[in-house]
């Protein structure tokens, strides 16, 4: 009998029920074990997240009730503090009374701009005056934009409170008539150089043709005394300015006059008529009447091209009264300034934005009773209400007319003319005689009235532009449309932009009124700015654009406004700079950058800070956090004021120079955060 086969093995031991059984308790075992172990954990992590939000909550208890406690004493101290802006508005009064009293003493022969007596008989004599020498003329003419110039000043200087509605309105007509005489003086200028234009005859050409200049305005006259076809074009070698005209008008009677003024008397005009109702003294005929020694345009719409009232070139008439600056915003390019201790001679003043800074430190249910604060934003933000800008877009249908609210002329006003060649004088044997013609200086019509339906030849026209004016961007051209008081686009064609050279030629298919606009927004948003002080009664603020870099040596929501005038408090001992927070925060708090300041040197060391206008905040994430918080700094409290804010880590030596800062330096730091608004647009 052979031996027995063992049984082949199934390669696993086959596991009995019972086992599996056994396994599958133990792995529920495990299961419910590590639910528990996780729950348990869960159940310690949240104990501990509140129990350290109940430390956390009841230290901001502490810190708000520790706030609360010190809050008055905190105000009535920084009360002392902002004395200093009432200080400046005082010292403005002052030096307003003291300005007319120096203006007696003076007996200079010139009037006084306020007094409607003296300026209506300095406006009465010039007009009388028949020497209209064009050096004589731009002489008087600088001295008349000065007081143009008093006048806006007045306007925009002086506090609701000490200037009428009555004299408001009056200075107004005054800077209306003085405007509008100036222009006449201009063509009265330029009829006399046309009658004696064989003194100016050019050797090679025979034709007339002169520049004449000063830190004003620019004037450039062509004469056609040859009247032949190859000299319809010429460049006036001093100034750049040329042009090349149609053969008909190359064999007429004709002059050329490209008269530059370096001030805009006009688009404020398209402003006044988006606001609704006007001033009463800017009525519709005062708004178009002319003296009749203006030139007479040969185009319908430009009959009144000459009849150019003006109203102030650096601010614009609301409907309620206000006045706007507009300068720094809309030209993108921020003027320097130095700023020093004035003297009643040298005053640097800018407008006040309230009617009041006493209402700096009221309560804040003081606050809701009153609204000059609000006041306040609406006179930076906006010319207009809200109901009255949805009026003016509905009302802009036509894509030629220039929104001035999005546009801005810079770099003066250019006024392109065709005139008519009065007589020459003649020589026979030794008698000059010419003839006399008591018409004016009348405009030459190009294209023919008679002939509205055929189609002349464009005028070319080449300007040099301005060294001291930065264009950014491609200028946009625009003529001046009288009958429309606006800027309009058609009418101009074939634009070349020389961005080098600073020139710009175009062809004009009639003889406008022209200027060169810029995007009014341009170089916003900000994309960084910085204020440091950098002396006794010094700072600088840099604002870093989309296109430059601007710094500026000095001389919104309601927490927005209050920043600025608390940064103004502590700026001579505490550099500001922006923050990439300031986005997050929100709109009913503000973020920025501090840090002691007290050698001019650059500066290292940045805190954050928040403050709602109620509560300031020193924060513990930095620029490079990976997101925003408003958790505290550690061993940091809350304080009503920025400036008690900063007391807590600031030196004895930077309290002492807050302290003693000048009232004039506090004021316009406050005057130009409040003009930039670098809070808000960056």
């Amino acid at each position: 009998m052979g031996p027995k086969k063992k049984k082949k093995s199934s390669g696993k031991k086959k596991v009995s029920k019972a086992e599996q059984l056994r396994l599958q308790k133990e792995e529920e075992e495990r299961r419910l074990k590590e639910e528990e172990e996780a729950q348990f954990q869960a159940q310690q992590e949240e104990a501990a997240r509140l129990e350290k939000e109940r430390i956390e909550q009841e230290q901001l208890e502490k810190l708000e009730a520790k706030d609360q406690e010190r809050r008055e004493s905190e105000l009535a101290e920084l009360h002392l503090l902002e004395q200093k802006f009432l200080s400046a508005q005082q010292w403005k009064t002052d030096y307003r009374a003291c300005g007319k009293w120096e203006h007696y003493l003076s007996c200079d022969g010139s009037p006084d701009p306020t007094v409607l007596q003296e300026i209506n008989t300095f406006m009465s004599l010039w007009r009388d005056d028949q020497n209209e020498d064009v050096q004589l003329v731009m002489e008087k003419g600088e001295q008349v934009l000065n007081l143009i110039e008093k006048l806006q000043f007045l306007i925009l200087d002086t506090p609701p409170s000490e200037i009428t509605e009555k004299e408001t309105v009056q200075y107004q007509e005054s800077i209306l008539e003085l405007q509008n005489l100036l222009h006449q003086k201009y063509n009265g200028a330029t009829e006399h150089l046309l009658k004696t234009a064989n003194m100016y005859e050019d050797s090679e050409t025979g034709n007339m043709q002169a520049v004449i200049k000063d830190k004003n305005v620019t004037f450039c006259i062509w004469a056609n005394l040859k009247k032949k076809v190859r000299l319809k074009n010429h460049m006036f070698c001093d100034a750049q300015h040329g042009f090349d005209l149609p053969k008909s008008l190359a064999m007429s009677s004709v002059a050329v006059r490209i008269l530059h003024t370096y001030y805009d008397h006009l688009s404020p005009l398209w402003l006044q008529c988006q606001s609704v109702p006007r001033l009463e003294v800017l009525d519709s005929k005062e708004l178009t009447q002319h003296s009749k020694d203006n030139v007479e345009e040969p185009e319908e719409e430009e009959k009144k091209a000459k009849e150019e009232p003006s109203v102030p070139t650096e601010e614009e008439m609301c409907s309620d009264g206000r006045k706007v600056v507009k300068e720094i915003s809309q030209k993108g390019v921020l003027q320097c300034c130095r700023y020093s201790r004035p003297s009643h001679s040298s005053a640097v003043s800018f407008k006040e934005n309230s009617n009041s800074i006493a209402d700096i430190n009221e309560t804040e249910e003081e606050i809701e009773k009153k609204s000059e604060i609000l006041d306040i934003l609406s006179q930076v933000q906006h010319p207009l209400t809200q109901e009255e800008m949805n009026e003016k877009e509905e009302a802009i249908t036509d894509e030629n007319i220039v929104d001035l609210q999005q546009f801005v002329p810079v770099g003066g006003v250019y006024h392109i003319d065709a005139l008519q060649l009065p007589p020459q004088v003649k020589q026979i044997n030794d008698w000059s005689m010419v003839e006399v013609l008591n018409v004016g200086l009348q405009a030459y019509p190009y294209p023919p009235e008679e002939a509205e339906d055929a189609t002349y030849p464009p005028i070319q026209i080449t300007l040099r532009l301005s060294d001291n004016v930065m264009y950014f961007e491609d200028p946009v051209i625009a003529r001046w449309d009288p009958a429309g008081q606006q800027w309009r686009t058609d009418g101009i064609s074939n634009i070349t932009y020389e961005r080098q050279a600073k020139s710009i030629t175009f062809e004009m298919r009639a003889f406008y009124t022209v200027a060169l606009l810029q995007d009014a927004h341009l170089n916003m948003p900000y994309q960084a700015w910085e204020l440091q002080p950098t002396g006794t009664d010094e700072a600088l603020l840099i604002v870093t654009t989309v296109f430059a870099t601007i710094q500026i040596q000095i001389k919104a929501p309601l927490a927005e406004v209050r920043a600025y005038q608390q940064m103004a408090l502590v700026a001579s001992a505490f550099a500001f700079a922006w923050s990439k927070w300031n986005l997050e925060a929100g709109q009913e708090q503000v973020v920025f950058k501090v840090s002691e300041h007290l050698k001019a040197d650059s500066v290292k060391d940045w805190s954050l800070y928040m403050f709602n206008g109620q509560k300031a905040q020193n924060l513990k994430i930095t620029e490079s956090s990976e997101a925003f918080s408003e958790e505290l700094e550690e061993d940091s409290e809350f304080h009503s004021t920025l400036y008690h804010m900063l007391k807590d880590f600031a030196s004895k030596e930077a309290i002492d120079k807050v302290e003693t800062a000048n009232f004039l330096f506090i004021d316009v730091v406050y005057q130009l955060l409040l003009a930039t608004r670098v809070l808000t647009y960056s």
